[in-house]
């Protein structure tokens, strides 16, 4: 038995993330990445309409590091 939770997202059919679902991700608060948004920073991300989606391939690349900031 692992000491790590399971932490269930909804991933969209194309591999979208609403902010909630990637935030819960990677493990930080959805005004977290509003703020690296603001600043230039984290894993890439699309804006359709109002709405903010991460790619999951985006986040996994960010959390290897080999993803620049959007």
């Amino acid at each position: 038995m692992n000491n790590f939770s399971e932490i269930r997202v909804r991933v969209l059919p194309d591999g979208r993330l609403d902010t909630e679902n990637a935030a819960l991700y990677l493990g930080v608060k959805t005004k977290t990445l509003a703020h690296w948004r603001m600043q230039g920073k984290g894993p890439n991300w699309v804006r359709v309409g109002s709405l903010v989606f991460y790619f999951k391939h985006a986040l996994d690349a960010y959390i290897s590091g080999k993803d620049a900031a959007a």
